[in-house]
Order: C-alpha cells, then sequence, then structure tokens
C-alpha cells in the first residue's frame, strides 16, 4: 500500500478505486471473492459483504474494512466521491462497460467524468517485482511442483487415461498441502502432446510417444508454474533431436533472463534456437509470462515486447514445439531475475526421461 501510494503521488492521482481480487489481495491481504478496495492519498477502505465479516477483518491490512448490504461496488464508488478528491481513477483491463455503469451510477452523476481510467496498470506493475518473502513463497511452491513431478514418474505407464494421471498429481498436491492447482492440470500424450494446451482427457497413454505435463500449485497464494515432457518407450532418432533442440532453446532463454534484457530479447534467444534447426515453424506461442498471485501476470516474454527485466520479476521461460499428428514437446521453469543474472526456481531434471 506504501509503494501504491508513492505511485500515485508520482503520476498525480488522486484517488484509485481497485475491483480486480489478485490487486486487492495484494494491497490488503483480503482474499475473499467479492471485494473493492478505495484508496486516496491518506485513506483506505475495503468493501465488501456480509459473508465476509470476520475473514475481512482477520485478513485485511493497510484499509479499513466496511460491509455493505446491497453492493460493495457502489458503496466503495460513493464514499470515495464523500472523501472531495475530484476524481477516481481505475483500471479498465478489469472493468466492464456495465461496470463502469455502475460506477457511475453510484455517485448519481454528482460528478462529471469522475472516473477516469489509468494509461497503465498501478497496481499489476507493482506485482511485477517480488520482494523476497514472494520470491521465498513462490520458490516454496515450486520445488513442492517438482516433488510431485518425481513421484509422478513411479506412476506413468502406458494404458492410463490422462485424466487418472492428472487425478493423482492433483490429490497427491493436495495431500501436501497445495491450496489448490495454479490452473487446469495438462496432461498430454502422443498425436494430442501436439495441442499445447492439450487439458488431460479420456486418451490412454500410448506404449510409445511423449507425455507433455503442465501444471502448478498454489501456496500461500502464490502460483507455481512447471513443463515436464517424458517419453514412454525408447525415443526415435527424429523424437530424441527434436527434444534436443527443444531443451537447448529452454536453456539458452533461460540463460538470456538477466537486468536489463528486454522480454523480446529473451524471446529470440530461444526462438533463435528452433529456427537453426529448422523448427521455428512449430513454435507457436510466447515464450514465457511473469507469474505471481496469478499464474499469468505481466511482463510478457514475447516477440518485440520492450518491458525490461528487473531484479525480483518471476517469469516462465516454456520453449515448444508441436507437430500436428506426431508429437509435441514444451519444457518450462520458473526462472527468478536476481541482481546480475537469474535463479530458476524449478530444479526437476530436464535431460530426456525414457519410461
Amino acid at each position: 500500500m506504501r509503494a501504491l501510494r508513492r505511485r500515485i503521488k508520482e503520476l498525480r492521482v488522486d484517488a484509485l478505486l481497485v475491483t480486480h481480487l489478485p490487486d486487492v489481495r495484494y494491497l490488503c491481504g483480503f482474499t475473499g471473492s467479492n471485494a473493492a478496495l478505495a484508496v486516496t492519498a491518506t485513506r483506505a477502505a475495503l468493501f465488501t459483504d456480509g459473508r465476509y465479516t470476520v475473514q475481512a477483518k482477520e485478513q485485511t491490512r493497510s484499509a479499513r474494512v466496511a460491509i455493505s448490504e446491497v453492493s460493495a461496488l457502489a458503496d466503495a464508488c460513493a464514499w470515495l466521491a464523500s472523501t472531495g478528491v475530484k476524481r477516481a481513477w481505475f483500471s479498465p483491463e478489469h472493468t466492464s462497460v456495465s461496470g463502469l455503469a455502475k460506477m457511475r451510477e453510484a455517485i448519481d452523476g454528482r460528478k462529471k467524468n469522475f472516473f477516469t481510467p489509468l494509461e497503465e496498470p498501478l497496481a499489476a506493475s507493482l506485482r511485477m517485482v517480488k520482494d523476497a518473502d514472494e520470491v521465498a513463497a513462490m520458490e516454496k511452491a515450486a520445488l513442492l511442483g517438482c516433488s510431485l513431478f518425481d513421484e509422478l514418474l513411479g506412476f506413468i505407464e502406458p494404458g492410463l487415461a490422462e485424466i487418472a494421471v492428472a487425478a493423482e498429481l492433483e490429490y497427491a498436491a493436495r495431500k501436501r498441502g497445495a491450496e489448490g492447482m495454479s490452473f487446469e492440470t495438462i496432461v498430454a500424450s502422443g498425436p494430442r502432446a501436439a495441442l499445447p494446451h492439450g487439458h488431460a482427457s479420456a486418451a490412454k497413454l500410448p506404449r510409445r510417444g511423449f507425455v507433455v505435463l503442465d501444471f502448478g500449485v498454489i501456496l500461500n497464494g502464490y502460483c507455481s508454474d512447471m513443463t515436464r515432457t517424458v517419453h514412454l518407450g525408447e525415443a526415435t532418432r527424429e523424437e530424441r533431436d527434436a527434444y534436443e533442440a527443444v531443451l537447448e532453446a529452454q536453456q539458452v532463454g533461460v540463460a538470456a533472463v538477466r537486468p536489463g534484457a528486454t522480454c523480446g530479447e529473451v524471446d529470440e534467444a530461444a526462438r533463435g534456437v528452433l529456427r537453426q534447426s529448422a523448427l521455428e515453424e512449430y513454435f507457436t506461442h510466447s515464450t514465457g509470462h511473469g507469474v505471481g498471485i496469478e499464474i499469468h501476470e505481466a511482463p510478457r516474454i514475447a516477440k518485440e515486447q520492450e518491458t525490461v527485466l528487473r531484479p525480483g520479476m518471476v517469469v516462465t521461460i516454456e520453449p515448444g514445439i508441436y507437430i500436428e499428428g506426431k508429437f509435441g514437446i514444451r519444457i518450462e521453469d520458473m526462472v527468478v531475475v536476481t541482481e546480475r543474472a537469474q535463479r530458476v526456481l524449478t530444479p526437476a531434471p530436464k535431460a530426456l526421461i525414457e519410461l
């Protein structure tokens, strides 16, 4: 909240209305499903409903708690209008047309152009750079993911349904203390491995072929994310060469992560390896993304992205190739930018594993 107020002062923003729940959690600690946070230069108030009376009081820091009988959003807007500020700024990325109409209705036309869209998302820009406690929480989640992968290697075998593999992974994660999964677990095998987001299906694992495992867990509110691709049976020369190319691209991408590098430069480092191997056409997505309270956060590691990496940023590096009807391969690590270089948070093995 102190960092937000410093940024508000720099930008000469009178007040801020925060409705995106991950931003609310980041700024004041509240984790409920209904909230609006109103912030001025000297005051802050969290509005929620009666379901969260006790929870809001226990969790909320740096803001007073107000329980709304009808609408938390409307009450937050009315409160801001009553403080005497000339304008209240909001994030257009997380405000719908109907939501903006409700905001304006809540102040009953008392102030023309009172709600003003931000040119840049303030909370999201703060969330890009993690402090030491956040990095520690994410590393703990990442290491849990690595241990789950190690355990899963002894479970995977031909004939199992992909959904059975996902269920085993998710059950083990819950038993080990995960609050939930970061996203719907991806288990894609055989030709289905060529689907970049091949969520686990009823398809059976083949006797021979790749299996892409992409998953993450949530611990203490922070997400992990990793992908490993294993092979059932002995890989062919084509499969082995393709895997080695993706692995090299991933390692070069990780090495390119450092303070001062742009996200586009990191993307090109990984993409260039696949270009040299005549595989770039099969790499159909960006190289990575930020991770934190949400599984996908800023910055984006992609072509022509000019965001400069700074110490404390946590990103994924996940090049892959997807050859329709044949196979797919993706390898992904979480990487934190350090003062001089980078550190991998997901140290699970990456050399080709044949089961």
